[in-house]
């Protein structure tokens, strides 16, 4: 499929890279022109190398973007778009389960500490200069859903309950997730109506 008024869109994955059976993977297969950022070549977990691999892949699309960020990719997103103030190309974005990296994550995660020296705290809670939708799970190991609901309300997101999906990632059974082409769709339709 194309969206509309010539959207690309931008898949931000989270810390894991890229795993072939995740939605983020799937979608990309599904709308044409879609770009990935890629993962770090060393598995670094830093935020600027991050960030850096965001603008890279931004500058190979020319006309407005639709990002589209699951986990940690929602937090590259959210401090990219309060480092740059040039943000006028970006119509809107997904932000799938935002993790809390503010707060001690599961055992195999990194620690509070490590994310800290990383550059990934403290979250930004700046309101967003883009429309924005935030989708998050009732019962996500990485986020209490009123963590998420705070977040979601300190970057004037709107908020769509998933309802019990985990992480919303393979390992919560998530696959092909269709309600992100909807949710994207949405962007896409809200964009139309505003000038660039």
């Amino acid at each position: 499929m194309t969206l509309a008024g010539g959207l690309t869109v931008v898949i931000v994955p989270g810390l894991r890279g890229h795993v072939d059976d995740h939605w983020q993977t799937i979608l990309a297969t599904r709308i044409a022109g879609t770009r990935t950022v890629p993962p770090s070549s060393d598995s670094s977990l830093s935020l600027d190398e991050r960030l850096a691999a965001l603008d890279e892949t931004l500058a190979t699309v020319s006309g407005r973007i639709i990002l589209v960020a699951h986990s940690a990719g929602v937090l590259t997103t959210v401090h990219w778009a309060q480092r740059h103030p040039d943000t006028e190309r970006i119509a809107g974005a997904l932000l799938a389960t935002p993790p809390n990296f503010d707060t001690p994550l599961p055992a195999g995660y990194p620690s509070p500490d490590t994310l800290a020296e990383l550059g990934w705290t403290p979250t930004p809670r700046g309101p967003l200069p883009f429309s924005s939708v935030v989708a998050a799970s009732l019962d996500d190991p990485l986020a209490e859903y009123a963590d998420v609901t705070r977040l979601a309300d300190s970057w004037g997101s709107r908020l769509v309950n998933l309802g019990e999906v985990g992480h919303l990632n393979p390992a919560s059974g998530y696959g092909e997730w269709p309600a992100a082409i909807e949710l994207i769709e949405e962007l896409a339709a809200a964009a139309a109506t505003v000038d660039p």
